[in-house]
């Protein structure tokens, strides 16, 4: 039987990476879960009908930086659920770029999908969750990128960090309604996102060599703890909390 709060889960940008690596371990434990996804149908029917043989899932594609769309589609995953439990908004890009050569586009998308979205999603989920009146759990994919930022990561870093801000009001304010919201803050997890980067055998040694203490790369696998305990029943006094997944990272001075 799943230790998890509630069996009815939402994630944002589910269909790949580390929110795949969510939904896994969320259908695995019983959970009925709904991906999100943007512009990736194909990847996301394959995902949810592999997932579905261990418990429902489903997807529905919606671009979260459009607040109609954003708000739309929260309100269809509690639809299709019959309510919500749990709601992870992990949705997010990285363009790396220089800071000298941001464009008003480039900044202007990033805080669009990463925050503005990450708001949109969790204040609907919200609202649904206080409406019920069961409680629920919020957590955000954040990055240690939230707490150092990082060359070509300027304008990626800014918006984690507001996720961070963003989720510790709101662990304040929802706490009455039992209501918990927290953060994972990855390290270099090797995604689509940093395929090239990570594959990079130049690069890749010299910065485990002197940012890792584990000594390699982060895989979305190793997110899975972290989402199975803050989503449990057993984390129900843990909130407005960052769990750093970083292999050590952000020990570093």
């Amino acid at each position: 039987m799943s230790s998890c709060f509630g069996n009815r889960v939402l994630i944002t940008g589910g269909s790949r990476g580390i929110g795949l690596a969510y939904a896994e371990a969320l259908v695995e434990s019983g959970c009925a879960v709904v991906i999100n996804h943007c512009e990736d149908l194909d990847k996301a029917r394959r995902e949810c009908q592999r997932l579905g043989k261990h418990s429902p899932c489903y997807e529905i594609d919606a671009d979260i930086a459009k607040p109609e769309l954003a708000r739309k589609m929260v309100r269809q995953a509690a639809e299709k659920l019959g309510g919500l439990d749990i709601v992870i908004s992990n949705a997010g890009i990285c363009r790396f770029t220089s800071f000298l050569d941001l464009t008003d586009d480039i900044w202007g998308r990033h805080i669009d999908v990463n925050f503005n979205g990450a708001f949109r999603v969790t204040q609907e989920a919200a609202k649904i969750m206080v409406a019920a009146g069961h409680g629920g759990r919020i957590i955000f994919t954040t990055s240690i990128g939230a707490l150092r930022s990082n060359a070509t990561q300027s304008h990626y870093c800014a918006t984690k960090g507001g996720l961070n801000l963003l989720m510790q009001g709101m662990a304040l304010e929802l706490g009455q309604y039992g209501i918990t919201v927290n953060a994972i803050a990855p390290g270099w997890i090797h995604t689509a996102i940093n395929d090239e980067a990570s594959r990079d055998t130049t690069t890749v040694p010299l910065w485990l060599k002197t940012h890792c203490p584990l000594g390699r790369l982060g895989q979305p696998d190793d997110l899975k703890a972290a989402i199975l305990f803050l989503t449990s029943r057993e984390a129900s006094y843990v909130t407005g909390s960052t769990v750093s997944v970083d292999g050590g990272w952000n020990a570093q001075l």
